[in-house]
């Protein structure tokens, strides 16, 4: 549900209606525990009678807005509740100057660019002891800087990658033949010289066309250097599809997510990644701080999860999302101000590691 139709949804509510449904929610975020109308009456602070509570509640349950989720009188926000709540009603807390230097610390090292993504979903994990979750930087923003072979046995070649200006990725390629040292050399000279400050995929791309078009006209040496190019960077395509994820077992510690069935979906979604990447790959596009609420990611394992997400840029350019997942009743006044941030201080440092020139 869009802002637009949360915003429309309030206003059909009276303000005494919005005024409970919000404390009802932020009761049930803070003790887990179905909210009754004793407990939202003092919880709500308001001169009202019991009976006034109960029919507000009836209200708010033939909205749609809460169910019971036993036979018991208490009440729990549904998606639609909660996408009201969050939409209309949530007041944001400043994060921390303490928090913030914590993170601005940890991201401002001098690292790789992997061990940045790896640090912050470190710190979005640490901090909400939710699960961190981080895409990769997507390849078509790195670009080579320089390329080496180192012949292995059995007719094994070492790749070493130079990428932007501080990644180094060795790569192990398998060959139908032997190539002596001087051949590896000179094909070296040749892709270096044809294609560094190229970028990942436009260098793939022209590698494989070139590959194609003049394969009978090329020398031998020209031929293999193409060969062994192509062959190295024919892994670009699986390393951009990937994410690192830390504090997995963060969210056994929930009740809602107890249950060992599900338990164990949601661990197998994290291994196979394909789900939880295609649900990231939607945040790309959009400005700022994205939250599913659970049927709204569209994924089933992730129907008792919220995912609170943010794109991280580099000069510019969208290349990555990062996020936390963890139950609908996450504390999402903490969780947004931290994701924000944290894209943003993670799109900074790769900035400074793509313009520094040592």
């Amino acid at each position: 549900m869009s802002a637009e139709s949360g915003q429309s949804s309030a206003t059909a509510l009276s303000e005494r209606g919005q005024h409970l449904l919000r404390v009802l929610v932020q009761t049930y975020i803070g003790d887990g525990r179905p909210v009754g109308s004793q407990t939202l009456l003092r919880a709500a602070a308001v001169d009202l009678s019991p009976a006034t509570i109960r029919s507000v509640m009836a209200d708010l349950e033939d909205r749609g807005l809460i169910y019971s989720p036993h036979a018991s009188a208490g009440r729990i926000p549904t998606v639609k509740g909660y996408r009201l709540f969050i939409d209309t009603m949530l007041r944001v807390l400043p994060l921390h100057d303490a928090v913030i230097d914590q993170l601005k610390e940890r991201l401002s090292r001098d690292l790789t660019p992997h061990s940045l993504v790896e640090a912050a979903s470190d710190m979005l994990s640490g901090i909400t002891r939710l699960a961190g979750v981080v895409t990769v930087p997507r390849q078509e923003h790195a670009s080579l800087r320089q390329i080496e072979f180192l012949g292995l046995s059995e007719n094994r070649v070492l790749a070493i990658l130079v990428m932007n200006q501080h990644e180094v990725q060795n790569r192990v390629i398998q060959l139908d033949r032997a190539y002596s040292e001087s051949e590896l050399r000179e094909a070296a000279n040749y892709l270096n010289a044809k294609f560094a400050g190229r970028g990942m995929v436009a260098l793939r791309r022209e590698l494989l066309a070139e590959l194609d078009a003049v394969r009978e006209d090329m020398n031998c040496m020209m031929r293999s250097a193409i060969e062994l190019g192509e062959k190295a960077f024919a892994s670009d395509e699986r390393v951009q599809d990937d994410f690192v994820v830390v504090g997995q077992t963060n969210l056994m510690g929930y009740e809602q997510l107890s249950d060992v069935d599900k338990l164990r979906q949601l661990f197998d979604a994290f291994s196979t990644k394909r789900d939880i990447l295609h649900l990231l790959d939607k945040c790309i596009c959009a400005r700022g701080v994205q939250i599913f609420v659970g049927q709204e990611s569209g994924y089933q394992v992730l129907d008792e999860c919220s995912v609170v997400s943010a794109p991280y840029s580099v000069q510019g350019d969208v290349i990555g999302v990062l996020g936390v997942i963890g139950p609908t009743r996450m504390p999402y006044d903490r969780v947004i101000p931290i994701v924000d941030i944290t894209a943003r201080l993670l799109g900074a440092a790769l900035n400074t590691r793509s313009r520094d020139p040592t």
